[in-house]
């Protein structure tokens, strides 16, 4: 039984947030999403899976560790990333969202990865 489904669902159901994706780390590949109309999901994943890497590389460059989750806060809304064995759970969020309750949805998400 395919698990992504759900996870995004988990996720989306959060007022505020427009689009949630599962993505490949290592290219940005879709596996799994659902977006309100005007959000572009291919381009969006791979931007996102690159921000996530380079985040990465940052974090232990600078003997950190691993990275757990991911935040780039805009004018008009954030966008949220937590990963885990290759696979990336993408929030995209109004500004309005509630942040500490997306952020432990996302979180949580991610440990089902």
């Amino acid at each position: 039984m395919n698990p992504y489904p759900a996870l995004v669902a988990s996720v989306t159901r959060h007022r505020g947030v427009t689009a949630c994706l599962v993505v490949m780390e290592d290219d940005g590949i879709v596996v799994e999403a659902t977006a309100q109309i005007g959000v572009e999901t291919a381009a969006f994943a791979a931007l996102t899976a690159s921000l996530y890497r380079k985040s990465a590389r940052a974090a232990a460059a600078a003997g950190f560790g691993g990275v757990s989750f991911c935040e780039l806060e805009a004018e008009r809304g954030r966008v949220l990333a937590a990963g885990r064995n290759g696979l990336v759970m993408v929030a995209v969020a109004e500004p309005r969202v509630n942040l500490g309750l997306l952020r432990l949805e996302l979180l949580r998400a991610a440990a089902a990865l």
